[in-house]
This record gives structure tokens, sequence and C-alpha cells, in this order.
């Protein structure tokens, strides 16, 4: 456990084909790689070095000597920005190894410590006048940063005082990131009885869309009964996560509980707060329009809480191996731009993607940016079914839309949630209409559309 090649590892899994792991040496080569506390130390030294420098003088200085700070906070950014990337891809691969877990903690730690001493350029920078800033972006190297600037203006009324937003960080060790960190890895650690047998967290849920319903319920009631045994853990993480909040965003100055997701996903709450009104107003015509379609495909009154993503009686049933779900998804992109395709190619071809379903991986799938000197990294637990091509094909958009990103810079190339799930939906839907399209059987076209109903029901709505 731990090791990394040049090239990227593979196991062997039944019916799958060989599973790319990650090669996790671009960032480095193993956690005692000497170039890893080496970044860690530099970043310290030119953390303090940037402190001592900058703090306490942004105000007077003219739009080429701030762009100068801008552009040695962005290099600190993105050398920070990889160590903290390589502690947390190297831990979600086994969450429940202590050894991995200890590693992560001390780096968050360390990082943590380090980022006390950056603290005031963000907040200093907002206090300068609007009409100062104005007048220094007027340099064209400042003016570079223009958009990220102005995001970071849209934060100056919810700004603390230096000292207590330092406090703030420092507890988030204990506070949230603690107990976020709790449920993690609780949840990897869950094992589920299923007739017999003793399954992880993302076996389970394969099941739940399994064509046979006695499994289906079975992995219900399984999942159930594990999550109920563990409700009081649960719920106690529930209560201090939102009390955490509730106490940041008090003394921040926040008025409603989603105000700080709104302003970092740079959409207003008037925006969000219409877009759920639409969705709450289309429940009957669509989702329960829906499901009350499918009890009767189903020959039931109404649906189980197990049959809500049972696959219908015509739906494509195939395991697709790696190589297949590759090409499928790989010529989907192609076809609809080669430039897509090009940019896609590498995630496949060097260890950029971790697919295999193991003992103590995080459960779920995700795309992780990095840093724009290195590339982003996917993990998925990839089971072959029809729905895990097209998660790869969703973790693949994020994947491409990071790298067209990564040129913006450390600062500039993060995109909020609204923008990077476009991204992603577009990559998932190219492939599911590049499937649909190949597909001429009339009973298999309608179990396929069926299931990306489901699919955006529990997107949009359920989700």
């Amino acid at each position: 456990m731990g090791r990394h090649f040049k090239e990227p590892r593979m196991t062997a899994q039944p019916d799958l084909g060989p599973l790319p792991e990650w090669n996790l040496a671009d960032l480095y080569a193993s956690p005692e790689d000497p170039k890893f506390s080496a970044d860690l130390n530099a970043g310290e030294e030119k953390a303090k070095a940037f402190a001592e420098t900058y703090r306490g003088k942004l105000a007077g200085l003219d739009g080429a000597a701030l762009a100068k700070a801008l552009k040695d906070y962005e290099a600190l950014s993105d050398l920070l920005g990889r160590v903290s990337s390589y502690a947390q891809l190297y831990y979600v691969g086994d969450t429940t190894d202590s050894k991995r877990g200890k590693f992560y903690g001390d780096t968050s730690a360390r990082l943590t410590e380090i980022s006390t001493h950056l603290i005031f350029f963000e907040l200093e920078l907002n206090r300068i006048d609007d009409a100062v800033l104005e007048a220094a972006l007027k340099v064209p190297a400042l003016a570079h940063y223009r958009p990220w600037i102005e995001n970071l203006r849209l934060e100056k009324p919810y700004q603390l005082e230096d000292k207590l937003e330092e406090l703030f960080l420092e507890k988030s060790q204990t506070g949230f990131g603690a107990f976020n960190r709790l449920f993690d890895e609780t949840m990897a650690a869950l094992k589920f009885q299923v007739e017999g047998d003793e399954l992880g967290l993302e076996a389970t849920l394969n099941l739940l869309s399994d064509r046979d319903e006695k499994k289906r319920e079975a992995a219900f009631h399984g999942l159930s009964t594990t999550l109920h045994g563990n409700r009081r853990l649960f719920t106690h993480i529930t209560n201090v996560l939102a009390k955490d909040k509730e106490i940041s965003d008090r003394w921040h100055g926040f008025k409603d509980i989603a105000d700080s997701r709104h302003l970092d996903n740079s959409v207003e709450r008037e925006v969000v707060d219409a877009l759920q009104a639409a969705v709450i107003e289309a429940y009957p015509r669509l989702s329960h329009r829906y499901y009350a379609m499918k009890a009767k495909w189903f020959g039931k009154p109404q649906l189980n809480a197990w049959d809500r993503n049972a696959p219908l009686p015509s739906s494509d049933e195939r395991i697709f191996d790696w190589e297949t779900a590759k090409a499928t998804v790989m010529e989907a992109y192609g076809k609809f731009s080669p430039e897509l395709a090009s940019i896609a190619q590498p995630f496949f071809e060097h260890g950029w993607i971790d697919a295999g379903v193991k003992e103590g991986k995080s459960p779920g799938a995700f795309a992780h940016p990095t840093v724009p000197s290195a590339h982003p990294y996917l993990m998925l637990n990839y089971l072959g079914k029809p729905r895990d091509v097209m998660t790869l094909a969703h973790e693949l958009g994020h994947g491409v839309h990071q790298r067209l990103a990564a040129p913006q810079g450390a600062l500039m190339a993060p995109t909020p949630l609204t923008l990077a799930e476009t991204a992603s939906v577009f990559g998932e839907m190219l492939t599911f209409r590049s499937m649909l399209e190949k597909t001429t059987d009339g009973r298999l076209r309608f179990a396929m559309l069926s299931s990306k109903v489901e699919d955006m029901l529990n997107t949009v709505v359920r989700q």
C-alpha cells in the first residue's frame, strides 16, 4: 500500500478487465518522498517571507507592486495546493488505513499553520478603497487578476478582523473539518448484511438497481439496518456541523443558512430560490407522474423505496468492461470534437484515473483538479453498469474542464459549482446521446430513456 509507479498499476476484477489505478508520482513519489517534505518546508518559509514583505503594506502599493504580490501569492497557492492535493488523494485511496489517516491529518494541520501566515492577504486586499483599487487595476499585470479580485470583493461585507479569521481557520481542524473526516471514515468502513453476505457501501448501493427485486429489497434493508445502527453517531455529526455553521454564519453576518454557499457558487439567492420553486412546482407533472407510470409498468399500486432505481424489464443489463467503457466515452467525445477527445486521452494513458472498488476507498466519484502545474485526477468506483459508464463520462467532463482552465493559474482556474457541473453533465449527455443513437431496439431505447429520466430526477429533484 502506498507505493507508486512510473506506469499506471492495474488490478484485475472479474468481467471488467484491468482497472486503472492512480499514479500519484506526478505529484510526489510517496509520503516519504524528500520533495514532499522539501515543498512543505519551502511553503512555510515562503509564507513567512510573504507576510513579512506585505502585511500591513498593501494599501500603499501601486498597481505593478500589487500585481507582483498577487503573482507571489498565486505561486504559493500552487505549491501548497500540490502538497494538499497529494495528501488528500493518497488518503482517500484507503480511509481506514491509520498510517494514511495520520499522514493526511499531520499534513492538514501543518498546512493550516502555514495558512495563518497568509490569511491577512485577502482580508487586507479587500480593505483597499474601491477607487484606489480601481485605479491600480489599470495596470495590465494587475488587470489580469480582475475576475478573481471582483469575486473576492463580494466577500468584503462578511469579513472579520484578522485575528478572528485566524481563529476560525485554526479551529476548523477540530471543528467541521474533524467531523467531516469522521463521517467519511465511518461511511468507508461500514459493512452491510445482504442475504448472508457482508458488503461495502458501493456493492450494496449497486444492488439497488439490480433486476431481481429480492436482491434490491435485501440491499435496502441491509442499508437501513446498518445506518439505523449508527444513527446516534450520524445525528451527533449532523448537529455539530449544523451548529458550527450557525456560529460561523452569525459571526460573519450571513443572514440565510445558504448565503455563504451562494457566495462560493457565484450565484444570487434569488436565482437559487426561483430554481427551487420551479422544481417543486413541477413535482406533479415530472417526478410524481414518472414514478406513477413506473409503478404501473411494474404492476404495482405504488413503488417501494427499493424500486425507485430498478431497471425496466427491457433495460440494458450489459456489463461494460473497462476498455469498452473507455471506447464508448472517447468515441462520444471525439464525435463532438476531436480536440475534446485529445484533451481527455491522457487520463487513460498516464494513471490519472482510479477506477476499482477497493476496501476502505472513499465511496462515490469525483474529479480533483489538484493544481495548474500538475493535472487533474479522477476517482470512480466502477462496477460496469451503464450508469457507471455515465459516471466516467461525467467525471471526465470535469477533468477536461479542469485541464482547459489550468492556464488561468492557481487563483482563477477554480470554478464555481454551477459552472463545473455544466461541463460534467455536458460530457455525460454527449455519451448518452451517442449510445442512444446506436440503439435500434425500441424497447431498449425506451428503457435507456427511462433510466436517464431517473438520473435527472435523482440529480435535480431528490439531490
